[in-house]
């Protein structure tokens, strides 16, 4: 059974990733269409998520209460988006990526490499574009600036931004 709502939440999607923003004049349709379907296809997903039109993800994801997804970001399998999370439009979160170790055959025929879980704490603002690589870890109440990279740790209460990621200020609390 759960096969099959999967399947139906995965054609619903198709159709209601191209429905208007949610903050659009008709943009509840969307917003609600969206979330009944990832409802259905996300390992785990909290209440009152906001997924943004046009925003692609694998089903192996889990999402916390009051969350959102950016219009058109891209999350791949293993990711783990804690409870509040804002996150700009065009996002990427990547678990995984190509091995190129050798050097006697091609990179695109080594294959990927395993998947290293992408971790964002609770309370979390992602800019436009951020990049998270494979094994990234976004600590609790951290803002990452608009096109900042991050491949590794940054501790809760930051402020980092940059190519790579770095932390310029620590919140206050």
């Amino acid at each position: 059974m759960k096969r099959l709502s999967r399947i139906f939440g995965r054609g619903l999607y198709l159709f209601a990733k191209n429905l208007p923003v949610s903050t659009s004049k008709c943009g509840f349709l969307g917003r609600k269409l969206r979330y009944f379907a990832a409802k259905r296809i996300c390992t785990e997903i909290g209440e009152r998520v906001n997924i943004e039109k046009g925003a692609v993800f694998a089903s192996d994801i889990r999402i916390g209460n009051d969350s959102a997804l950016g219009v058109r970001s891209y999350i791949e399998t293993g990711a783990v988006i804690g409870n509040d999370v804002m996150m700009g439009p065009e996002c990427m979160i990547f678990t995984k990526n190509h091995c190129f170790d050798r050097v006697d055959i091609p990179m695109r025929e080594q294959g990927e490499t395993d998947i290293l879980p992408v971790i964002i704490g609770d309370d979390v603002w992602l800019g436009a574009r951020v990049v998270l690589l494979p094994g990234a870890k976004i600590g609790s109440g951290s803002v990452i600036g608009a096109g900042a990279v991050v491949s590794g740790e940054i501790p809760p209460m930051s402020v980092a931004v940059g190519n790579p990621a770095r932390v310029v200020k620590t919140r206050e609390e």
